[in-house]
């Protein structure tokens, strides 16, 4: 296949026109930094993001290259279908459960960063620690997303991939960190409006192609492959509903979410924006659903593509670039490829932003660096997007095993940090001693229960383990029940630590997290340490 010298003018436009939306966006932000602090307009915005801006670049917390490419490719394959497409729904049930709950309390108290709740609530110390979980899923995710688009420009454009990984991670790096969220926010606009656009023009030629039967037919009858409706068997239900649950809730206890709800100018602003984003999210999913189904409706002998299939050749992850490579006109699949680029971008900056934020706000500011000006956090923060940024445009050429990776730290998200958030917000009493011990047992259960994607074997075998293909598969529901343990560790270890510590079971002495030391008046502090001294004596 040739150079697809078209299609690389196409992309190379599109490149400029978001790289110069993120200047100027940025040039916005400067003259906002002005008057305001500098901080807090590169990480919220000034607090005065418009409804249309916020709609968009939340919508785009979680549309990007993973959720249009993963949804084509589960459709697509023989062994799922569209009965296991869970990104969809479970995205759009975030944003609902956000707006209901989450999204009010963490806007009226103006917090900056998600993790500002779990630093008051369970100390500086403790709060860092529960940063390491969402670290290395923002980088893994700025990995892997790199990696897809790479393999898609070699697909479409007969192009080295690691071209166009090295200049998406500087594009996207250049324009968040000269401008911020609001470079981040006004380039997603751009970036979604261009997919929902592209995609939809691909879907009727993929359709219409002669090589494609009607899909209406292939849902539910064999002809290439099974039925690409799908179906959920009774063995397997446990875990379809422990997976929609790992999405639903999951997705809440990210930085990438929080960052675009507390830059909204009010609450209300914010809930109301969740709540659209849930119902766009939904809706972002419908042209990638019928890729899918084109694609396992396709009879590839009739293509340039020949056999053996895409499923057969092990590239069932390009299902989408590959509809478009071989079903759609050039011109077509050129948009396409945008339309790729467009999500991968927008999801790539999201991350960027989000952990470099976390670690200038709450780990340099808070507990390295009390005294640090607004200058000196905003110079870490943008050194940190550079050095993260690197570091997952380096992982993205090891692309084998990154969305793995993303995964179980995306699962470690969930059994670790969603608990803590759950009681940092609503569960009065819970404390450092609980936080710990909940942070402690998650991870452990969690690894325990192994990865089949990683080759990891499960060392704890929940009801209905069975062998799969020579690997380990848990039926159970084990993620959400790593969660729930993970967080009744949390309120019963606070609650024990209250009652040994206030009831004088335990010396304040060993109070080595300063939890109840304040809550006792200096003179009996001194009191009883006296009595401890006598009674050791």
């Amino acid at each position: 296949m040739a150079l697809n010298v078209p299609g690389l003018i196409a992309v190379v436009v599109f490149y400029a026109l978001t790289l110069a939306t993120g200047l100027w966006a940025a040039w916005k932000a400067k003259k906002k930094e002005q008057r305001n602090r500098q901080t807090e307009i590169a990480i919220v915005g000034g607090r005065n993001l418009n409804m249309f801006v916020g709609l968009f670049t939340t919508t785009a917390t979680w549309v990007g290259g993973a959720y249009i490419n993963g949804t084509a490719e589960i459709v697509y394959l023989p062994s799922r279908g569209l009965a296991w497409v869970h990104a969809p729904l479970g995205f759009a049930v975030t944003f609902i459960l956000g707006g209901l709950f989450f999204v009010k309390p963490m806007r009226s108290k103006k917090y900056v960063t998600m993790m500002d709740p779990l630093q008051e609530k369970f100390g500086q110390t403790m709060g860092s620690i529960l940063f390491i979980p969402p670290l290395l899923g923002d980088i893994f995710w700025f990995a892997s997303i790199l990696a897809s688009l790479g393999a898609t420009v070699r697909v479409i454009l007969d192009v080295q991939g690691y071209m166009s990984i090295v200049i998406s991670a500087c594009t996207v790096i250049l324009y968040t960190l000269l401008g911020g969220l609001y470079s981040v926010a006004y380039t997603d606009v751009i970036q979604l409006f261009f997919m929902m656009i592209t995609l939809w023009i691909c879907v009727p030629f993929a359709l219409l192609n002669s090589a494609s039967e009607n899909i209406a037919y292939t849902a539910v009858r064999e002809l290439y492959q099974g039925p690409w409706i799908g179906e959920i068997q009774p063995s397997y239900i446990a875990k379809w509903l422990d997976d929609l649950a790992y999405l639903s809730l999951g997705g809440i206890a990210w930085q990438i979410y929080f960052q675009r709800v507390l830059a909204a100018s009010s609450s209300k602003q914010a809930i109301i924006t969740s709540y659209a984003s849930g119902f766009l999210t939904a809706v972002m999913g419908v042209p990638s659903i019928l890729i899918g189904a084109v694609a396992a409706s396709t009879d590839w002998n009739q293509t340039s593509y020949g056999l053996p299939t895409p499923n057969e050749r092990g590239e069932s992850n390009m299902i989408l670039p590959l509809i478009l490579q071989y079903l759609c006109p050039t011109y077509v699949s050129v948009a396409g490829l945008g339309a790729i680029a467009a999500a991968v971008m927008s999801s790539a900056d999201s991350s960027l932003l989000s952990s470099s934020s976390m670690f200038a706000y709450n780990i340099y500011k808070k507990l390295l660096r009390k005294k640090a000006s607004d200058r000196e956090i905003l110079c870490v923060m943008r050194l940190s997007m550079v050095l993260l940024g690197s570091a997952g445009m380096g992982l993205a050429f090891l692309s084998s095993s990154i969305y793995d990776l993303w995964f179980l730290s995306g699962e470690l998200v969930y059994a670790l940090l969603f608990p803590q958030l759950c009681c940092a917000l609503f569960i009065s009493g819970t404390n450092t001693y609980g936080s710990a011990a909940g942070f402690f047992v998650g991870f452990v259960l969690r690894l325990l229960g192994g990865e089949p994607s990683l080759k990891i074997p499960p060392v704890l075998r929940y009801p209905g383990c069975t062998l799969v293909d020579g690997i380990y598969v848990q039926l159970f529901p084990f993620k959400t029940f790593t969660m729930l343990v993970s967080l009744s560790t949390i309120v019963l270890v606070s609650y024990l630590s209250q009652v040994l510590f206030m009831k004088k079971m335990l010396p304040i002495q060993w109070d080595v997290c300063n939890v109840f030391r304040k809550e006792t008046p200096q003179h009996q502090q001194h009191e009883l340490a006296e009595q401890e001294r006598l009674r050791q004596d």
